[in-house]
């Protein structure tokens, strides 16, 4: 059983920021990795800023897009 959380630490004990469900008395495996802040503030427009220009297409493609995605034929 694989389960990422995030928890914040406070000092003394690692504090989850949502409930768990996990067994009592069981022994765990941790690991740790600091989250990144282009994780934590991550937007769908910087997703998509990062995508852009990234997939190759006929030039037509924005015209066509019937015909290259379900067979319909060419407009022109």
């Amino acid at each position: 059983m694989t389960k990422t959380i995030t928890a914040t630490f406070d000092g003394k004990y690692l504090r989850p920021d949502n409930p768990i469900d996990l067994q009592i008395d069981q022994r765990y495996v941790i690991t740790i990795e600091i989250e990144t802040e282009t994780q934590s503030n991550s937007s769908g427009w910087s997703t998509i800023e990062a995508l852009a220009g990234t997939v190759e297409a006929p030039p037509d493609w924005s015209i066509e897009h019937d015909h290259y995605l379900y067979g319909t034929p060419k407009q022109n």
